[in-house]
């Protein structure tokens, strides 16, 4: 019998009750520190966004029958080499939750190691349907390639990444045709489970919905390589999250790798991207440079 890591069976989420899933999902009650992350990722965010010759809140229309909102805007980092390839990358927080101004800090990583780097924001649950904020990242990324056009730098190669919520969208992205490449961080890629939690009173997520927007429920339309990460140290249903979805796509897409971070949580795995030295900013990198 396979066992977790502390030598006890795995459960079946759907053997629990909607209380007891809902905690199996609750990635911040189960990581002590989770807001003092999140606050020195702001504070370290405004800094970078504060230096001079970025190109921030570039907006972008997330297309009919949806008006742009406030959310709909792109910052861009440039690393400072020329042609250098797109780090796309969709911040957490449940698609109700967090902005793209607080996560501009995990840019300085694959800054350094010679990508450049855009965060992409996105209307947020209640006011989006999560097929809705699919679209936008969608749109996001076609704005992206508009954008160097307009620019004269043609077209470079495009790694997509995200985290948690984020790790979600860039999944799904990787089916349209402007990623190259996926770096997905600690994602969701089954929505089953996350309709019967209380996650869903404000997601009411349709049974179509998870049918259609569960990356690990679809068939690849485009096969590009794809690392799926996740700290070793995360709650047992979003390590099975992860291992689950890299090993259905590597059953058909053989550059589809899975990786697992030690001593890492949900929150602090993405210090390793942050700096350059970190193994997310490498993947990042490598996958950009390939």
């Amino acid at each position: 019998m396979r066992l977790e890591t502390d030598g006890t069976p795995p459960t079946d989420w759907r053997d629990l009750d909607r209380a007891a899933l809902s905690r199996a999902y609750d990635n911040a009650g189960a990581v002590a520190d989770s807001a003092a992350r999140l606050a020195d990722w702001s504070a370290r965010s405004a800094a970078l966004r504060a230096r001079p010759g970025h190109t921030l809140d570039l907006p972008y229309d997330p297309g009919p029958p949806h008006a742009a909102g406030p959310r709909n805007r792109i910052d861009l980092f440039a690393c400072g080499r020329a042609g250098a390839p797109l780090l796309a990358f969709i911040h957490g927080g449940y698609w109700q939750r967090n902005a793209k101004e607080g996560f501009a800090c995990l840019a300085e990583g694959p800054l350094a190691l010679g990508l450049d780097v855009a965060l992409i924001g996105y209307t947020l649950v209640p006011e989006a349907s999560l097929t809705r904020i699919a679209d936008e990242i969608r749109a996001a990324l076609r704005a992206l390639r508009a954008h160097d056009a307009a620019v004269g730098l043609g077209r470079r190669r495009l790694v997509v990444s995200g985290w948690s919520a984020g790790g979600h969208l860039a999944a799904l992205a990787l089916d349209g045709p402007d990623a190259d490449a996926g770096l997905a961080i600690s994602g969701i890629y089954d929505l089953a489970p996350i309709r019967r939690t209380s996650l869903d009173d404000a997601l009411r997520l349709t049974p179509g919905e998870v049918e259609a927007l569960s990356p690990i429920r679809l068939a690849p339309r485009r096969f590009v390589p794809l690392v799926v990460a996740y700290g070793a140290d995360e709650l047992p249903e979003l390590r099975r999250q992860s291992k689950a979805y890299a090993a259905a796509r590597a059953a058909v897409e053989p550059e589809t790798r899975c990786v697992a971070l030690d001593g890492a949580d949900h929150f602090s795995i993405l210090e390793a991207l942050a700096h350059p030295d970190g193994r997310l900013a490498r993947i990042a990198a490598a996958l950009g440079h390939s």
